[in-house]
């Protein structure tokens, strides 16, 4: 049953007995776990931490799977939780105490009308591993083929139904006080996680967002994704493949394992910008718990396994290639063209005056990008939001939850394997490489807007930076230049290069004259980066 935000508020409130006692339960359970947070959050003291810690994981897990989620997404911050909490709120992600396992069983048995004793040749008397939503069995078909079989816990539908509606409410009276300046009201967002997590409880659009997953990476040596066993699925059901990898909890685990935390990150930040600004469809919920790291590596990227495709997302092909040119112009501070993308995005009105908003955001994020590019992280991005999105008519689109808490996830994550990881440092050589080589039209026009300026003059420096942005993170720059040189040939020679090759003619006339100097800068480059030396050099790069 899908999620109705109306239709589930009548219900609940028509039902008094069920609504009253939940919503004392659940103010009573925020306000003292506020209350001791007040009193002892601001203490030196270790131990007392550590007890805030499993405080606020018991009084997570006992709200049910809607304070749950937001609880995992918290684990995956330790810029933003102590890390005392932090050990206790990583239980959240697959350790919570499991349901009734002859329940589990009973549910199997009427979903695939079966029993797991005629499905397996061995199935577990208990779960490896229980989350939110359910709990994980590793079992045996076939004699050596091992699958996990996730089984729902029961009665989600009213659960999470009853605590939406209340959690809605009480959002909608707080609101106005909050001092939020979102643009579309905080129901909205509650009402993109409620559809969300409505989607995540049926199981078999699960095995169809895994498979269409794992076609999208089908080609990418370095993402496993594992097979799902329609026969043994269903909405309450999900049988697939076992991945056996290791967690990514932290840097020593892994290098515990021989594995190299940073191609790891590499790996994780790549394919997550991929699904973003490539594929348009990605892991919403990419937690500890959903990705595991795989022995061996694939060039310089690590291998990864993802599970858990219950909250996945699309983004627009619009809204994707605003999103690549809003990156590449916080790095070349074209500040009246971020605007631009911000009103395209929605975080600003179609009504407003963009000149009124470039120099706040000149103000904002250029002495940052001054001090270091790849110091930029999405949380310096946010903190210097916070007081702009108050101050000025920015707004979150409802759209954008979803994708904000993946990318926050995702950057959580690889902070978690190294605390100096800069989100930007990944993103940028794949935005650079991408517009240098997709023949696609929008990102020709951000193209332009890079190489050229308003009087047509060639920005070498600019395009010397994008170049340069590519070959520094590779070890193997040769390697990575020389497919941008080969498809920037193909792009330009295009029909779709067309608009490039015009710009670059008018860049020869000035004032009725030929101008060689731009033309010249530009060959000089080509020659600098392309030179057979330059190509053959290796570099190691370090994050």
């Amino acid at each position: 049953m899908p999620y109705k935000a109306r239709r589930d508020f009548i219900w609940l409130i028509l039902r008094p007995w069920i609504l009253i006692p939940r919503l004392i339960y659940i103010l009573t359970s925020t306000l003292i776990l506020i209350i001791r947070f007040l009193l002892q959050g601001s203490s030196k003291d270790k131990k007392i931490q550590k007890q805030l810690g499993v405080y606020l994981l018991n009084t997570i897990a006992k709200l049910g799977p809607c304070f749950i989620k937001l609880g995992q997404a918290l684990s995956t911050r330790p810029d933003l939780v102590k890390k005392e909490w932090l050990e206790e709120l990583t239980n959240l992600q697959d350790n919570l105490p499991p349901f009734n396992h002859k329940l589990a069983l009973n549910i199997f048995k009427e979903e695939i009308g079966d029993s797991t004793e005629n499905m397996f040749d061995y199935f577990p008397n208990e779960p490896i591993a229980s989350a939110s939503l359910g709990q994980v069995y590793k079992a045996r078909i076939n004699s050596k083929c091992w699958v996990a079989v996730k089984i729902q816990r029961p009665n989600l539908n009213h659960i999470i139904s009853r605590d939406l509606v209340i959690i809605r409410s009480i959002c909608w009276f707080i609101g106005p006080f909050l001092p939020l300046n979102l643009g579309f009201g905080l129901d909205e967002i509650i009402d993109e996680f409620g559809t969300s997590l409505f989607n995540e409880i049926d199981y078999e659009k699960e095995a169809d967002n895994a498979e269409r997953f794992a076609q999208l990476f089908k080609e990418n040596k370095a993402i496993e994704v594992p097979r799902v066993e329609r026969l043994i699925s269903s909405k309450k059901v999900i049988t697939t493949s076992w991945i056996e990898g290791t967690k990514l909890k932290d840097r020593k685990t892994l290098i515990e394992q021989k594995i190299d935390p940073t191609s790891i990150i590499r790996t994780a930040v790549i394919s997550g910008l991929q699904q973003l600004l490539e594929f348009g469809y990605f892991h919403a919920d990419p937690h500890p718990g959903n990705l595991f790291a795989l022995n061996g590596k694939t060039g310089s990227l690590g291998k990864i396994g993802y599970v858990d495709f219950g909250m996945m997302d699309s983004i627009s092909d619009k809204d994707r290639t605003t999103l690549t040119g809003a990156i590449v112009h916080i790095i070349n501070k074209d500040f009246k063209l971020l605007a631009e993308d911000f009103q395209r995005l929605g975080f600003l009105s179609s009504k407003q005056n963009l000149n009124d908003i470039s120099p706040v955001l000149e103000e904002v994020l250029s002495g940052v990008i001054d001090k270091d590019v790849n110091s930029l992280n999405f949380k310096t991005v946010t903190d210097k939001f916070s007081n702009l999105m108050f101050e000025y008519p920015f707004r979150v689109p409802a759209r954008f939850a979803l994708i904000i808490r993946a990318v926050v996830s995702q950057e959580g994550l690889a902070l978690r394997l190294d605390p100096q990881f800069k989100i930007l440092r990944f993103a940028y050589p794949y935005v650079a490489k991408r517009i240098l080589t997709e023949e696609n039209e929008e990102l020709v026009e951000i193209l332009m807007d890079i190489v050229f300026d308003e009087m047509n003059s060639i920005r070498v420096e600019r395009l010397e930076g994008l170049l340069e942005v590519i070959s520094e993170t590779s070890n193997n720059p040769g390697r990575e230049l020389l497919p941008v040189a080969t498809n920037g040939l193909k792009l330009l020679l295009s029909n779709k290069g067309s608009k490039i090759r015009k710009k670059l003619l008018l860049s020869l006339i000035k004032n009725d004259e030929f101008n060689l100097g731009d033309m010249r800068g530009l060959l000089q480059l080509i020659s600098r980066k392309f030179s057979p030396l330059n190509l053959s050099q290796n570099k190691n790069w370090n994050v």
